[in-house]
């Protein structure tokens, strides 16, 4: 999102400057800009004041989430569960939930708020959200009060089961640098194919090289 933004701002830039040489368009106003920053991020920052707690959020959950996850997030037909799952991910067909797998309490609050419910996306209130975000902790077993109540202030301090089996990608450092080296000694004359992908029409064969 980040990312995003600063591509944004620079295409505003751009604008600004073209508007100035051709009259065309304007510069983003800073409500506009502040439009598009809706991302949460692991620390809490960009979530929005307000609160809900897990009995509000089970009535929510059961009006707006139920006909599809079930009412104790067990999953409806062919929808996802959102409960339980805890030992499955060595499984061949692991159950992905808040207790046995995502790593940080934003992704799902942030994924709620935006894209849910799924034939109505962004139309719960920040308030709904917390709560039905509370809602699945208690059903992962990740509170212990029924009552309990998540807010923009203690979201971040949720320390979600799975969380230190991610790390972040170190790719760029540790294994980059070797896939960007030439080869320098005993080098192949030419790279062949030794074997061939059958069936799924995705090796090429002699006369397509």
């Amino acid at each position: 999102m980040l990312r995003f933004l600063s591509i944004l701002a620079l295409c505003v830039g751009v604008s600004a400057t073209q508007a100035q040489e051709f009259g065309l368009g304007r510069a983003a106003l800073p409500e506009e800009l502040a439009a598009w920053d809706t991302d949460i991020r692991p620390d809490g920052q960009g979530l929005p004041v307000g609160s809900g707690n897990a009995l509000d959020g089970e009535e929510i959950f059961a009006d707006k989430c139920a006909a599809c996850h079930g009412d104790f997030g067990e999953g409806v037909d062919r929808w996802p569960a959102l409960a339980g799952g805890q030992g499955s991910l060595s499984d061949e067909r692991p159950l992905k939930t808040l207790g046995s797998f995502w790593p940080y309490l934003s992704t799902s609050w942030d994924y709620i708020y935006r894209a849910m419910p799924y034939d109505d996306a962004a139309t719960l209130e920040v308030d709904e959200t917390y709560a039905i975000v509370a809602y699945l902790l208690y059903l992962n077993d990740l509170v212990d009060e029924d009552d309990f109540t998540l807010s923009d202030e203690n979201l971040a301090d949720i320390a979600l089961p799975n969380a230190p089996s991610f790390r972040m990608d170190d790719r760029p450092e540790t294994e980059y640098r070797d896939f960007r080296k030439a080869c320098m000694a005993n080098c192949k004359d030419r790279v062949e194919i030794t074997v061939h992908v059958t069936g799924a029409d995705v090796t090429p064969s002699d006369r397509d090289e």
